[in-house]
């Protein structure tokens, strides 16, 4: 089980989450391999979301490996940029640039 706490607004919510596993009882490991395991899904929702990746039908294995990592690539310079609020969603952060390119192709570029 893992209880997690979250404040948000001066209010404090409380989740339980429940895990099987047939790991010993070495709650570091075991902590590690969930947290590692959600980041790697979080990445997956976000190259979903953001790129429409699962809507790709390129059928050439070598282009669409080639774009899988272009887009692994725009995630992470698009999480690392700030525009306009620290805050913007992906989403967000994507039609904003997308609105008028040249004006963020150098602050993408020089990140």
């Amino acid at each position: 089980m893992e209880e997690k706490t979250i404040r948000k607004d001066g209010m404090v919510k409380k989740e339980y989450r429940y895990f099987i596993s047939s790991l010993k009882e070495d709650i570091e490991l075991f902590s590690r391999a969930v947290r590692g395991h959600w980041s790697v899904e979080s990445m997956h929702w976000h190259l979903d979301v953001t790129f429409r990746e699962d809507a790709n039908k390129t059928l050439d294995r070598l282009a669409a490996q080639n774009l899988n990592i272009i887009r692994k690539w725009c995630l992470s310079i698009l999480k690392a940029l700030e525009l306009f609020h620290p805050n913007l969603s992906l989403k967000k952060k994507r039609f904003i640039i997308s609105m008028n390119p040249p004006e963020f192709l150098e602050q993408v570029l020089a990140f």
